[in-house]
């Protein structure tokens, strides 16, 4: 474990509604860390708005508020998202994710994983590139052009396996592709012999807030078989998407329901 953040998580903790403000010295008091090792923990909160300055004390900054709020729609998206995941599951018979935007990285926040896949895990509260992933191209794909720029400057496209897209200009010639289909892939991109396709999420003012996708170890799942995985992980997360008030513009095809939402046969 890193013990410079388990201490900087300590003085985050250390604030509370009873108790919202603290001096250098009531925090050495309260942790029983050193002041030194204090006042640079708190200098570097501060340089990125998580702590603030009250004259001789520090109180919680906004960025703690922003971070809440996002905290809280990840549980809305998991929450709304969770049972249309499942029953994808159950239809596919493969691994299901669901994942959120971070500023250089996607953050897993819901999976069900096969018992077919290769490594036995969870990926819940994994993070992973955007650009060799299926969720993370998906997401990819309908943000402004200044913001896939500003990830990319960040990150760069570092090669996961030997099938990664690591030139620029394939990359935004894939993204104009899933834009058009509504649709990503991963051939093995991210993980070896690990296939996915995915899908954006979108809430009630048009913005991308995330994206969901079948994952297994065959490659009929982007092969012989992408038409039907494509159909279900589209109508899943368009489903998810009207969960959180996203209406799809009327030039956009919307025959394809969710699995529990399909038009039963007639009797």
């Amino acid at each position: 474990m890193i013990q410079s953040l388990i201490k900087a998580v300590d003085l985050l903790e250390a604030f509370s509604i009873r108790h919202s403000r603290y001096t250098l010295a009531d925090l050495a008091e309260h942790t029983g860390y050193p002041k030194t090792t204090i006042h640079t923990i708190l200098k570097t909160l501060e340089s990125r708005g998580y702590v603030e300055r009250v004259g001789e004390a520090y109180a919680l900054g906004s960025a703690v508020i922003s971070l809440s709020q996002s905290a809280i729609a990840n549980v809305e998206i998991r929450d709304r998202a969770a049972p249309l995941l499942r029953k994808m599951a159950d239809e596919l018979g493969e691994s299901v994710y669901l994942t959120v935007p971070g500023k250089a990285h996607i953050l897993y926040i819901y999976a069900i994983e096969s018992s077919q896949r290769l490594e036995a895990r969870s990926a819940i509260g994994d993070v992973a590139y955007y650009h060799s992933t299926s969720v993370g191209k998906a997401i990819l794909a309908y943000l402004p052009p200044d913001r896939v720029d500003e990830i990319l400057a960040d990150v760069g496209q570092p090669r996961r396996t030997p099938s990664t897209i690591t030139d620029r200009d394939q990359l935004f010639r894939e993204l104009e592709l899933i834009h058009q289909r509504g649709f990503s892939t991963d051939h093995s991109e991210n993980e070896p012999k690990t296939y996915c396709v995915g899908a954006p999420v979108f809430d009630a003012s048009h913005e991308v807030v995330g994206s969901c996708s079948v994952s297994g170890n065959s490659p009929k799942i982007v092969g012989e078989d992408l038409d039907r995985h494509a159909e279900v992980i589209v109508s899943t997360a368009d489903a998810i998407s009207r969960r959180l008030g996203y209406m799809p513009p009327r030039d956009k095809l919307t025959h394809l329901r969710a699995p529990q939402e399909r038009a039963q046969p007639a009797e």
